[in-house]
């Protein structure tokens, strides 16, 4: 058993990083993100999937050049090499949990 206070987790941009090889030894890792209205990631891809929970707000992500919406209850699967974004969008933050199927993050940015 490992136990890791998110206060203790590395902050970078806009979210805490639990990477598993390095808190815990285990094989997946995790964004606990937080994102303003207007902000998020610009378009990437990763060798392995990813699974996103949206706790709170909007966002509109683009995947493999399709747009829609998601919101707070929805879950999203991009699957490894799937090239997305997203973008917060409304007056709150979008706050999710994206769940990195590997021991370390691996993004590839992409124009």
């Amino acid at each position: 058993m490992h136990r890791t206070r998110q206060s203790d987790l590395p902050f970078i941009g806009s979210s805490h990083h639990f990477v598993g090889a390095d808190q815990g030894d285990t094989g997946v890792s995790v964004f606990l993100l937080s994102a303003e209205p207007g902000k998020g990631p610009p378009p990437h891809v990763h060798p392995y999937d990813e699974i996103q929970f949206i706790r709170e707000g909007r966002g509109i992500w683009i995947v493999d050049g399709v747009e829609f919406e998601a919101g707070a209850g929805d879950i999203l699967v991009i699957k490894a090499g799937e090239v997305h974004s997203f973008t917060a969008i409304g007056d709150a933050p979008l706050v999710q949990l994206d769940v990195h199927l590997s021991p370390r993050f691996i993004q590839e940015n992409v124009s």
